[in-house]
C-alpha cells in the first residue's frame, strides 16, 4: 500500500460561473471541505451571484470568463497556465465542458515536472459528440450515478473503466433532518398564497415547468385518482422562461379541461421547497428521461416524505436503495396512479437514515484527490 504524505494541496475547481444551480452547490462545497481540512481551494470562474458565499469559505475566486462560448476565450490561456504555475496548483478538477478544454489545455502546456493531475466531474449525459471528450480527459473522472457511469461507458468505450469512480450527490443530514419542520406561521403564509390548498394533503412534483419533466403526466396520472381523493391536491414547484410560455399555457389548458383548475396549483419558482417537501405528503418524479441524479427525489426522502418516481436515471437509482415501494415503470400512467392512490391511503413509512448524505460525497471525492497526488486530504 502506498504512504501518504502529509503536505498541503491546492485544488483549482474550473466552472463558466457561479450563479445558482447543482454544479456551482458542489464546487463550493468541496472548497469548503478542502479549507477545513488545511489545503488551499481555488475556484475559477466568470463570477456570480454565489461568489460571496464561496469567500465565507476561505477559498480564493479568481474572475476569468473561461466558459465564454466565444473564440477570445482562447485569450484565457496564457493568464490559467500562469495561474496554475505561480499557485502551484496539484490538482485541476474540471467541471464543465468548455472550462474543461481550456483547463486541460493549460494544464498541458505547463512543464512536465508541474504539470497538475486532472479529474473531472460528469454531470449528466451530454450529447455524444468530441466537445464531451474533453470530461473524459481526467486521471480520474467522477460520475454522480451509475447512470451516468453506464452513458460514459455505451458511449466513449475507449474511456478505461478503472478510471470512472461514482460519488453521488448528496444533501446535508444538518440542513434536511428527517424531523424537519417548516418554522411555525410558514403554513399559514403559504395557505394565504394559495387558498386551494389550505387543509388538504398535497402531492407536490418540483422541477422547472418543461416538458421533460414530466408536468403533463402528472396531470394525466391526478385526473385518475382526482376524484376518489377529493382531499388531496396537486402542487407543481417550478419556475419557467417568460419568453417560452407556450409549454405552462398548455399545463394551463390541460387542468382546465378535466376541471381541475382547483385542484392543482402552478407555484412557480419558490425559495422554500424544503417547507413544501416537508409539508406534503407525497412527492413525485415523473421525468421522462432518466435525470442524471434527482436531487429533489433525495431532498424529499431526507425530510421524511415519501416519492413515488418512474424507474429510470438517478431517481430510480435512489428509489431502489431508499424507498423501492415508490418505484414506477417509466411513462406508464396506469401503474402511476394506482402506486399513487395506494400511497396516499398507506405509504411505507420512508427510513431515517440513507447514504446520499454531502458529508460522504465530500469524504469520497477528497480521497479521489488523495489517490491521484499520495498526498492525504482527510476532511
Amino acid at each position: 500500500m502506498r504512504t501518504m504524505s502529509a503536505r498541503s494541496l491546492t485544488v483549482c475547481q474550473l466552472l463558466p460561473a457561479l450563479n445558482a444551480g447543482g454544479v456551482e452547490r458542489g464546487s463550493i462545497e468541496v472548497a469548503r471541505a478542502l479549507v477545513a481540512a488545511g489545503h488551499r481551494a481555488i475556484v475559477v470562474s466568470a463570477g456570480g451571484r454565489m461568489t460571496e458565499e464561496l469567500a465565507t469559505t476561505g477559498a480564493e475566486h479568481i474572475t476569468l470568463p473561461i466558459g465564454r462560448k466565444h473564440p477570445a476565450v482562447l485569450a484565457t490561456l496564457p493568464r490559467l497556465r500562469r495561474l496554475l504555475l505561480e499557485r502551484d496548483v496539484d490538482i485541476v478538477h474540471l467541471r464543465s465542458r468548455l472550462p474543461a478544454w481550456i483547463g486541460r489545455m493549460a494544464a498541458g502546456l505547463a512543464p512536465a515536472a508541474q504539470r497538475p493531475r486532472l479529474v473531472t466531474t460528469v454531470h449528466g449525459p451530454y450529447t455524444v459528440n468530441r466537445y464531451a471528450h474533453a470530461m473524459l480527459c481526467g486521471d480520474r473522472i467522477i460520475a454522480i450515478s451509475e447512470f451516468i457511469r453506464g452513458y460514459i461507458t455505451t458511449n466513449y468505450p475507449f474511456v478505461d473503466p478503472a478510471r470512472i469512480v461514482v460519488i453521488p450527490r448528496g444533501v446535508s443530514r444538518v440542513e434536511y433532518p428527517s424531523d424537519y419542520a417548516p418554522p411555525a406561521g410558514w403554513r399559514d403564509g403559504f395557505d394565504a398564497e394559495f387558498p386551494e390548498l389550505a387543509g388538504r394533503r398535497w402531492v407536490v412534483l418540483p422541477a422547472r415547468l418543461t416538458h421533460w419533466k414530466g408536468q403533463q403526466d402528472f396531470i394525466e396520472v391526478f385526473a385518475r385518482i382526482a376524484s376518489a381523493h377529493d382531499d388531496v391536491v396537486g402542487v407543481l414547484v417550478g419556475g419557467h422562461d417568460p419568453e417560452r410560455s407556450a409549454y405552462r399555457d398548455q399545463l394551463l389548458a390541460a387542468l382546465a379541461e378535466r376541471d381541475l383548475r382547483q385542484r392543482v396549483v402552478l407555484t412557480g419558482h419558490r425559495n422554500d421547497l424544503k417547507d413544501i417537501l416537508a409539508s406534503a405528503e407525497l412527492a413525485v418524479s415523473f421525468t421522462r428521461e432518466p435525470e442524471a441524479f434527482g436531487r429533489t427525489t433525495i431532498e424529499a426522502l431526507s425530510v421524511g416524505t415519501p416519492v413515488i418516481g418512474y424507474d429510470h436515471g438517478g431517481t430510480g437509482e435512489i428509489l431502489r436503495r431508499v424507498y423501492p415501494a415508490g418505484l414506477v415503470t417509466p411513462l406508464d400512467l396506469d401503474a402511476a396512479a394506482a402506486r399513487l392512490a395506494a400511497m396516499l391511503d398507506d405509504a411505507p413509512p420512508v427510513p431515517a437514515a440513507h447514504p446520499y448524505t454531502l458529508e460522504r460525497m465530500l469524504e469520497a471525492t477528497l480521497a479521489v484527490y488523495s489517490e491521484i497526488t499520495g498526498v492525504s486530504v482527510a476532511s
